[in-house]
C-alpha cells in the first residue's frame, strides 16, 4: 500500500481549548507519536482528512504527514468520533519505521463463489470474520487477503493455517486455529434431488477422468 501525502500545521499550545480553537476553524486536531521520540500535537485540514477517510483501510494506511519541522511516516491508531455528528473530533498517529512491525484488521475477500460447490447446490457462505488481525511489517501492510472458495463443499470449514498468508505477516491469534468461514447447508437442509444431482455430477467427473487415464495409457 503506498503512503500518502499530507501536510498539518503545528500546534503550539494543547489541551481543550486548543483543540476546541482547531474544530472551530475547520482544522481536526492530532498527535503524533511513538518510536521513543516526542509527540508532537498537529492539526489537519478538515476537508483533506475527510477526503482521505472515504478510503477503505484506514488504519492500515500509511500517511506522510508534511510539517515545518519535517516528515513524519505514521499510521492512524485511534480516531475520536462525535457521537451525534460522527465529524472526526481528534486523531492518533503512530510514528513507523520499515523496521516497525503493527497490528492491523486486514480484509478477507473471496473469490470462486460461482465454482464452489457447496454454494451451487444451495449451501451458504457463512463469513465468520469478515477481517484478520495480522502483525504485519508497518511498510508493507496488504490491502486484503483472499479466499479461493473453488471446489469447496457443504459442511467445509476454512480455518486461519488454509490461507496463504502476505510475507512476514502473521495472525495475532496464535492459540488456535481460527475459523474464518464455513460453508453452511441451507436452513431446509439439501435435497434428495440436490444429492442425487451432486452424487452424478462427482461419477460424471470421476468416469471422464478414468477415460482421460486410459487415453494416456
Amino acid at each position: 500500500m503506498e503512503a500518502i501525502d499530507l501536510k498539518a500545521n503545528l500546534r503550539d499550545k494543547v489541551g481543550k481549548g486548543s483543540a476546541r480553537f482547531a474544530r472551530k476553524n475547520n482544522l481536526i486536531p492530532a498527535v503524533i507519536y511513538g518510536n521513543k521520540e516526542k509527540p508532537i500535537s498537529i492539526s489537519l485540514e478538515k476537508k483533506e482528512w475527510y477526503f482521505l477517510m472515504q478510503k477503505p483501510g484506514i488504519f492500515g494506511q500509511l500517511i506522510n504527514i508534511e510539517t515545518k519541522d519535517g516528515k513524519h511516516f505514521v499510521l492512524p491508531r485511534d480516531i475520536q468520533f462525535h457521537p451525534v455528528s460522527d465529524d472526526t473530533l481528534h486523531i492518533d498517529f503512530l510514528r513507523v519505521t520499515d523496521k516497525s512491525y503493527v497490528n492491523v484488521g486486514i480484509n478477507v475477500e473471496f473469490l470462486n463463489e460461482d465454482k464452489c460447490n457447496g454454494i451451487k447446490f444451495g449451501g451458504v457462505l457463512n463469513v465468520v470474520r469478515s477481517q484478520v488481525e495480522l502483525n504485519c511489517p508497518a511498510t508493507a501492510i496488504p490491502e486484503k487477503i483472499t479466499v479461493d472458495l473453488e471446489g469447496l463443499n457443504v459442511g467445509d470449514t476454512i480455518h486461519i493455517s488454509s490461507i496463504s498468508l502476505p510475507e512476514n505477516c502473521t495472525p495475532t491469534i496464535t492459540d488456535r486455529d481460527f475459523t474464518v468461514a464455513t460453508i453452511a447447508a441451507p436452513r431446509g437442509g439439501i435435497s434428495d434431488e440436490d444429492e442425487d444431482e451432486t452424487t452424478e455430477e462427482q461419477s460424471t467427473e470421476e468416469t471422464e477422468d478414468k477415460t482421460e487415464d486410459k487415453k494416456e495409457e
